[in-house]
């Protein structure tokens, strides 16, 4: 009986996940085209000094306003020639290019007193936060590239005064685009974030590619990528190594996410190589109460780290994860491969609803390979809202210590090695629903003060 009910599972998985893999493909291939800007300055010309010690925060905001004109002259384009350009946070304009030629480095100051302080997302919360170091809001066609060119937020003075407690707000960003539309980051080198690389919130058909994301390993709580409450993203051909999670896929906090009620949806995340010593190579959550669906995830290569795959929520958060396909996944020397959470995350405040519970359901993961494994899966639901139809196929892990740990989930699995637990080895129809797959402390809250 069992090659029959393996072939139908194969067949039917292989189906959709070519209907699934097809419909987000377009997100990837639907490139923005890099047609010059018909309009064309340099930094230069706006007093701007690249020794690494002139402050340049007005230069690169004269530039920028000046630029807006051209808005509707088919945009413009702001040269950084090499050079190391220290400045303070400073906002884009629609239909811009912003680009870093080869040599060039943007250095962000490690002077509080040059960042500005701006209100927490409204899906975060109450309170303030540190203005990121490249701003944009409410914009649309927004290119921001180079030949390699560099972003330095220089985060080792923010790590020191987070670890020590002293800051009074979250620390800043390296890239924060807040409710804009029609996004392209590539071909760029960003180090030393003080806190996240690039955060698109709110934002529509987003396109980040070809970018090389580097911290030390000893990093506080520095990601890489963070999809937030955002629809139509790819994520590709890039190479990520940060202390915490390096792509990490969120919707907002508590009762503020449930409220805003933005998800995140149609993502599309392939090609990566990536690295995270104390956090996961890819997570969902823990902040997903605007929920997180219609995710497909392939072709990674995880090193080195903490976690392979978490998905991270806790009761209070209500919203979902649902719809997800992880596939063609290698790992080497990753202390547990997946992980399914719904007890981690503190709150945003003492006001969220405990009865908010989250769900978490239709996740797919096949063409695993692992060696220098601990653990191979730790999968703890909520006893109200236990995690159902998490999916294995096709997983083979070699593990150094206990296979699997399983409660309050439930699903299926075929031609899986370690054997997982019998929570997970249910009927295939566990997978099918509806004819398809579908697939805190006070540090911790800082951090998240978004």
């Amino acid at each position: 009986m069992k090659m029959p009910v393996a072939l139908v599972w194969l067949l039917a998985f292989t189906n959709i996940l070519l209907i699934r893999g097809e419909s987000n493909d377009a997100i990837c291939k639907d490139r923005f085209k890099l047609d010059p800007r018909p309009h064309s300055v340099s930094i230069l010309e706006f007093g701007a000094v690249g020794d690494g010690n002139y402050l340049n925060t007005l230069a690169f905001q004269n530039a920028i306003f000046y630029l807006k004109s051209f808005a509707d002259k088919g945009g413009a384009q702001l040269y950084v020639p090499p050079g190391k350009w220290l400045t303070g946070s400073f906002n884009l304009t629609s239909h811009l290019t912003l680009f870093l030629e080869k040599g060039a480095t943007i250095l962000a100051s490690p002077d509080q007193s040059h960042w500005d302080t701006v209100s927490s997302l409204p899906s975060y919360g109450r309170g303030k936060r540190y203005r990121s170091l490249i701003n944009g809001d409410n914009l649309l066609d927004v290119v921001i590239t180079g030949d390699n060119g560099t972003f330095d937020g220089q985060g080792a003075v923010w790590w020191e005064w987070f670890e020590s407690g002293t800051l009074n707000y979250s620390r800043p960003h390296i890239i924060e685009l807040v409710s804009s539309k029609n996004i392209l980051i590539s071909n760029l080198t960003f180090l030393n974030a003080p806190s996240v690389n690039i955060h698109p919130v709110y934002c529509s058909h987003v396109h980040i590619r070809k970018v090389l994301i580097e911290t030390t390993v000893d990093s506080p709580y520095v990601l890489g990528v963070v999809p937030d409450s955002s629809d139509n993203v790819c994520i590709e051909d890039s190479t990520i190594n940060v202390g915490h999670d390096t792509i990490s896929l969120k919707s907002g906090w508590d009762q503020y996410g449930i409220n805003y009620n933005r998800p995140t949806t149609n993502v599309h995340i392939r090609n990566l190589s990536l690295k995270s010593p104390t956090g996961a190579a890819i997570s969902f959550g823990s902040e997903m109460s605007g929920g997180i669906s219609d995710v497909t995830v392939e072709l990674l290569t995880i090193q080195s780290s903490h976690v392979g795959v978490a998905f991270r929520t806790t009761r209070g958060r209500g919203g979902y994860i649902r719809n997800i396909t992880i596939s063609g996944v290698i790992l080497s020397r990753v202390d547990t491969a997946i992980v399914a959470d719904g007890h981690t995350g503190s709150h945003a405040d003492d006001k969220y609803d405990r009865d908010a519970l989250p769900v978490v359901t239709h996740v797919l993961m096949r063409n695993f390979t692992g060696e220098g494994i601990g653990l191979a899966g730790k999968f703890t639901g909520i006893g109200e809202s236990p995690f159902t139809s998490i999916c294995l196929w096709d997983i083979h892990l070699q593990t150094s210590s206990e296979s699997w740990v399983c409660s309050n989930v439930s699903g299926f699995s075929d031609d899986v090695t370690p054997e997982p637990c019998q929570e997970l080895m249910s009927s295939p129809s566990s997978c099918f629903a509806g004819g398809g797959i579908y697939g805190g402390d006070t540090a911790a809250r800082a951090y998240y003060s978004w």
